[in-house]
């Protein structure tokens, strides 16, 4: 594969993994990124695992002129440029559908003038749009719809019942099928990202996927970010000698799928066609609880500390959450291949040379203050 790539966002944690993937399938890449500092630390610094071959813009999305700019010579667009963060959402409401409504909005607006030479779109979706997963009653079937009322929760009942006859409900792989019914503002916003790029990409024949990103994990992840991926900030937690913060009792489950497994749908979805103007989940089809997460981090870190299980609930969370990978698998001949162990592994070998900051207690008070932890 040969072409010249924009990836918006592209200094982050998965966009520097797909930049390095397509400069090693012969492409030119050029990288879009804010540097904001909450990810990146002050000073607007060349992220040190940047590949040196990659054309870094130090600008932001929300400026047509620069969007316009970095379009020029480009094939394809990975659009991964996103305020990420469920809680942080929550209170920064404005701030989140400037930099992932708006700023998709303005990128969409540039695409739409044709004096362009780009032809496909990728743009990052989220699992998060689902809300809740799949579930389904062993007495009714599938449940229509999956909601946790906030009496439940204050009476720390944390599991999904059946809507139609109060019987517990199970968790099931999650398709692409099922209803978006996103609980954050962070959730709506990535809906909006996703539902912006197809509609425009139909419209405008440019062929467009959106890929739904689950639970990522992996090297780089930015460790001093409070609002990142729960396994880098359980890691930045024990290796300030901290314990990890769970709420509810930890028992909730995710899809935890390596970023690597990530690049692998990134560049599939660029090269083949089968996907174009659909939206794929992007995930393992496992189960892993984070308490799970904890007890293996710590325990690969070599730090005897538990995680303090809290008993409380967040605003905006959602209890269990996995793939079906069903549709990637049969577009685009996608398979996961790095097992949760071994991607564990990976990221412990590179957490062993990182010194976060831990940040975590400051945002989960702000959380708090607010009323959004209960």
């Amino acid at each position: 594969m040969t072409g010249r790539v924009l990836i918006t966002g592209g200094a982050g944690f998965i966009g520097s993994h797909v930049a390095d993937a397509l400069l090693a399938e012969g492409c030119r890449v050029r990288v879009l990124d804010a540097l904001v500092p909450q990810v990146h630390g002050p000073g607007r610094k060349r992220p040190p695992y940047l590949n040196r071959a990659v054309e870094l813009v130090v600008g932001d999305v929300r400026h047509p002129a620069v969007v316009a700019r970095c379009l020029k010579n480009v094939d394809v667009v990975v659009h991964f440029a996103a305020a990420v963060g469920v809680g942080q959402s929550m209170y920064e409401i404005a701030s989140y559908v400037a930099a992932n409504t708006q700023a998709t909005a303005n990128l969409l607006q540039v695409l739409s003038r044709k004096k362009h030479e780009v032809r496909k779109l990728i743009v990052a979706s989220s699992m998060s749009i689902y809300g809740e997963g799949a579930y389904r009653c062993a007495r009714c079937g599938p449940l229509s719809s999956a909601f946790r009322a906030d009496a439940r929760l204050t009476a720390k009942q944390w599991e999904m019942t059946c809507s139609l006859c109060g019987a517990a409900a199970a968790a099931v792989p999650t398709p692409e099928t099922k209803s978006l019914d996103p609980s954050s503002i962070y959730a709506i916003t990535k809906r909006d990202q996703e539902e912006m790029c197809l509609c425009v990409g139909r419209a405008y024949g440019l062929p467009s996927v959106a890929l739904r990103f689950f639970n990522v994990y992996g090297e780089r992840q930015a460790l001093s970010n409070p609002y990142t991926g729960v396994a880098a900030i359980f890691a930045s937690r024990l290796l300030n000698g901290q314990p990890p913060l769970i709420y509810e009792d930890g028992r909730q489950s995710r899809d935890f799928v390596h970023v690597s497994d990530v690049v692998q749908a990134v560049l599939l979805a660029i090269q083949k066609p089968d996907a174009d103007y659909q939206a794929l989940n992007v995930g393992t089809g496992l189960a892993t609880t984070v308490n799970d997460v904890a007890v293996v981090l710590a325990k690969s870190l070599q730090r005897a500390i538990q995680p303090k299980i809290l008993k409380t609930f967040r605003a905006g969370d959602i209890r269990h959450c996995v793939a079906d990978i069903a549709k990637i698998t049969a577009a685009l001949g996608y398979r996961p291949r790095v097992s949760f162990e071994e991607g564990m592994a990976r990221l412990t070998a590179w957490l062993c040379s990182q010194k976060p900051k831990d940040r975590t207690a400051r945002a989960a008070s702000q959380l708090t203050a607010r009323g959004l932890v209960r």
